[in-house]
């Protein structure tokens, strides 16, 4: 299920999905804002191998920044694409 644009569609979005918000947490977590207007919980530690290596610092971890929809790190030597990060994080209802 996903919301666009104030409505509710059932199943996965199509086409090209771009991560709007990005929100790093202690114990490298993320909350992501999709384009589809979902906030999803991603696990950062699912980031595994040698390129992912610098995430492992919290310091770094947490200057994540968003680039045409895309999370990355370190000026973009380090990035994730929006569609792994959709389909390996969780449903998050953020608490008002």
């Amino acid at each position: 299920m996903y919301i666009k644009d104030g409505y509710v569609y059932g199943g996965q979005p199509s086409g090209p999905i771009k991560i709007v918000k990005v929100k790093p947490l202690d114990d490298f977590m993320m909350i992501l804002t999709f384009s589809t207007g979902e906030q999803r919980l991603f696990d950062a530690t699912l980031l595994q191998g040698p390129v992912f290596q610098p995430l492992k610092d919290i310091e770094v971890f947490k200057n994540a920044q968003l680039d045409h929809g895309v999370v990355t790190w370190l000026d973009g030597d380090i990035d994730c694409s929006p569609e792994y990060m959709y389909a390996n994080s969780f449903e998050y209802a953020s608490v008002s």
